[in-house]
């Protein structure tokens, strides 16, 4: 699902540097990791389990990743069969250099997710493996929980396994380099298959109500002394990576499913009333929904590298309150147990590098997939997992929203007092005279504050009240 990029580049030594450092302190971020966990890490980089992984090393996996990532969770190959495609999804093996109950283990549990800052990430294991021994990277022999899933010539699952394997990637590839092979016809079939696929499972999603947002990436350069912001819209092959990694967790919900025990990423439908303020943003931003047209039609229409509709699109990410994770035993399933945005039973399994439930949910099926009784460590860790993973999502949310403020106000600061044009995209419920304002130029969302009702869904001129990395709240009022 959809997470705010943000990147900063160019900015050492300046007060939003200064600035996300203290947010690191005042949130508690670990600063790096205890002598013990790092030792036992490089000791299972050296040596890791291996045990009852195949040989797979002939498949020409490949990897799609942005240029300067390094913890590389997913490789795929594509194949066309006479009836349809096989998708081959290699996913890290990070339970072959995790010692259950040992000091990394432990340290995985504290952490739960990998955190994202503009200055550079917060990793969930040490870099000796998340950036290294258990990383997919070209040219190395990993150990990987591999995927097999066939589709039919409509791109609907037909089957699926996991089982262990030594896999090697042949190539790592970025999002815009793939998009470009693919629209020049120079890909060779495997990554031209991605397109194929990913269009197919586009349409499978829309034929079951689901919903994909392409929220844009944001990254802030220092230029001239001054913060500028710039979007980047995604790609379409963006999109098609992404389904071939939603394809593998609706495949893992299933096997999960038919073995009666797992754990599920779930969302329940949102309320009328999340729906009712979207429309009031839809309408504020110049953006048509007609009433008989479906909110998932309306997205699937907008253009991401478009002012109002990239800001429309992270406004729809508040339908997306409210996901958890939900455990499951003797097959009842729980409730809700589909989560909404994907329309299916679904769960998170192809990040373990970054997410700690990922690594539990592929030790469920490549056990199911076997035949066999989860492993007794999984067991016991279930119960205890949704809360671990609620506890470090709020972790994550906090982190973002506290770099979102300092970046965002950071591109204003010294303009206090400056006239913006804006739009009232929301007011508050029992005080229309204060709401949030969409800025067209530079593109950030604030507070804004009037002595008298704002008029909503309407242009407005406001003035900047307060900015700057050592106030990072950002307030307006109409000018």
């Amino acid at each position: 699902m959809p997470r705010r990029q943000i990147r900063v580049t160019g900015t050492d030594g300046t007060p939003l540097r200064a600035a996300l450092g203290a947010l690191r302190t005042e949130l508690g971020l670990p600063a790096g990791f205890p002598p013990a966990v790092l030792a036992e890490a490089a000791e299972s980089a050296r040596s890791p389990d291996l045990s009852g992984h195949e040989d797979a090393t002939d498949l020409p996996f490949l990897t799609i990743d942005p240029p300067a990532s390094t913890d590389l969770d997913q490789a795929m190959f594509l194949e066309r069969r006479p009836h349809g495609f096989r998708v081959h999804y290699a996913i890290a093996d990070v339970a072959a250099f995790v010692r259950p109950g040992g000091a990394l283990d432990a340290e995985a549990h504290r952490r739960v997710t990998t955190l994202y800052l503009p200055d550079g990430r917060i990793p969930l294991h040490p870099e000796v493996l998340s950036e290294g021994a258990a990383s997919l990277l070209p040219g190395e022999t990993r150990p990987a929980a591999l995927w097999r899933i066939d589709l039919d010539p409509e791109g609907r699952t037909v089957s699926a396994e996991v089982r262990r394997a030594l896999v090697r990637s042949r190539a790592k590839l970025d999002h815009a380099g793939v998009q470009r092979q693919i629209d020049t016809g120079t890909a060779e079939e495997p990554l031209a298959l991605l397109r194929d696929i990913g269009l197919l499972r586009e349409q499978q999603e829309i034929a079951r109500g689901g919903i994909s947002l392409g929220v844009p990436e944001q990254e802030v350069v220092e230029r001239d002394g001054r913060y500028d912001l710039v979007h980047r819209a995604l790609l379409p092959a963006d999109g098609w990576n992404a389904q071939i990694s939603l394809l593998t967790g609706m495949a893992a919900a299933g096997i999960m499913r038919d073995s009666g025990t797992g754990i599920l990423r779930t969302l329940p439908v949102a309320p009328d009333g999340a729906a009712a303020r979207l429309r009031r943003s839809a309408e504020a931003l110049h953006i048509e929904w007609p009433h008989h047209v479906p909110y998932a039609e309306v997205v699937r229409s907008l253009d991401p590298a478009q002012g109002n509709h990239a800001a429309f699109l992270q406004d729809c990410t508040t339908l997306l309150r409210g996901a958890g994770y939900s455990v499951f035993e003797h097959g009842h399933l729980p409730t809700p147990a589909v989560h909404a945005a994907v329309a299916e039973l679904y769960t998170h399994c192809t990040a373990p590098l970054r997410r700690l439930v990922d690594r539990y949910a592929a030790e469920l099926c490549l056990a199911a997939t076997a035949g066999h009784e989860p492993p007794e460590w999984v067991l016991q860790a279930l119960p205890a997992l949704p809360e671990e993973m609620a506890t470090g999502t709020r972790r994550a949310g906090t982190v973002e929203r506290g770099c979102v403020d300092l970046v965002e106000a950071a591109l204003v600061e010294g303009r206090v007092g400056e006239v913006f044009d804006g739009f009232v995209i929301d007011v508050k419920d029992g005080d229309p005279a204060v709401g949030t304002v969409h800025i067209e130029d530079p593109a950030i969302v604030a507070r804004i504050e009037s002595g008298t009702p704002l008029p909503l869904g309407e242009r407005l001129r406001v003035r900047l009240t307060q900015a700057g990395p050592r106030t990072p709240k950002l307030l307006f009022a109409p000018a």
